[in-house]
């Protein structure tokens, strides 16, 4: 019977069926005189409405991961299942469709926006490119959008250099939960803020799970953030996972030396 890195047995009753799975990617890019590998053999699932988190240093592979659990890039070996159905080709228009369910929230709050688009046309755009009108209506269901990460209709007619980075970021949440996808992958969504502002915007997230029901993908490189946000945590290095468990387990029992580091990084 398979299993992946993190123990569960996807074939145990008692286990819910995984919203999200890896299996087996790797993804190589090619260079003079051969290739790099950045990804491993990679495998893991996620469960409906958990956070897994996905931690370890920057170029150990973590967003090329989460572009190929997107179908942003195109893995060189493996594949992802959504809903335990395999993902189509990037160009199909079944792919298309299954992006309303799976959206990402980049880094990078200010480069993310289009400065010369207002708040409005940045919030419609998902509607525009899957042509699916909200049912309650535009301007309802942009105030409910904007009322959900903190920020009011007055938003509406600015710009993005008018705003915070944090506020900036809650614009960025806001435009992925735009056609209410029940996966989100979250690339380091706070690494670019001041620490009180991102803590602001993880108990944002949080709070959207329990109210949506939301599953996440949390990328990060800094412990502490993976901890207090994520169900279970996978550590990765160098392209491969090297440990995952329950965040319990992981961060007060972990087995790999690398976890150990980045634990007693933290409290040094």
């Amino acid at each position: 019977m398979p299993s992946f890195d993190g123990g569960e047995d996807l074939l145990d009753p008692t286990v819910p069926p995984a919203l999200v799975e890896a299996r087996g990617l790797t993804k190589e890019y090619p260079r003079e005189g051969g290739v790099t590998r950045v990804v491993d053999d990679v495998s893991f699932a996620i469960l409906p409405g958990e956070t897994l988190g996905l931690v370890g240093e920057s170029g150990s592979g973590k967003s090329t991961v989460a572009r190929m659990l997107l179908r942003l890039v195109e893995p060189t070996v493996g594949e992802v299942c959504f809903e335990g159905e395999p993902l189509p080709p990037a160009s199909s228009a079944r792919m298309r469709g299954l992006r309303r369910r799976m959206q990402i929230v980049f880094q990078d709050p200010y480069a993310a926006l289009n400065p010369r688009m207002r708040v409005r046309e940045i919030l419609l755009e998902p509607f525009r490119i899957h042509r699916e009108p909200p049912a309650e209506g535009v301007q309802a269901r942009l105030h409910e959008l904007l009322h959900s990460v903190g920020l009011d209709e007055s938003a509406l007619m600015r710009y993005p250099h008018e705003f915070s980075g944090g506020q900036r970021q809650r614009i960025n949440i806001a435009r992925a939960l735009a056609l209410r996808p029940s996966f989100l992958v979250l690339d380091e969504p706070v690494s670019a803020l001041d620490v009180s502002v991102g803590a602001q915007v993880i108990n944002l997230l949080r709070d959207l799970q329990r109210k949506l029901g939301l599953t996440y993908l949390f990328i990060s490189h800094s412990m502490p953030v993976v901890r207090y946000l994520s169900t279970r945590i996978a550590v990765m290095r160098q392209g491969r996972i090297v440990e995952i468990g329950d965040t319990e387990q992981i961060t007060s029992a972990p087995r790999h030396e690398y976890t150990k580091e980045l634990l007693r990084a933290v409290e040094e």
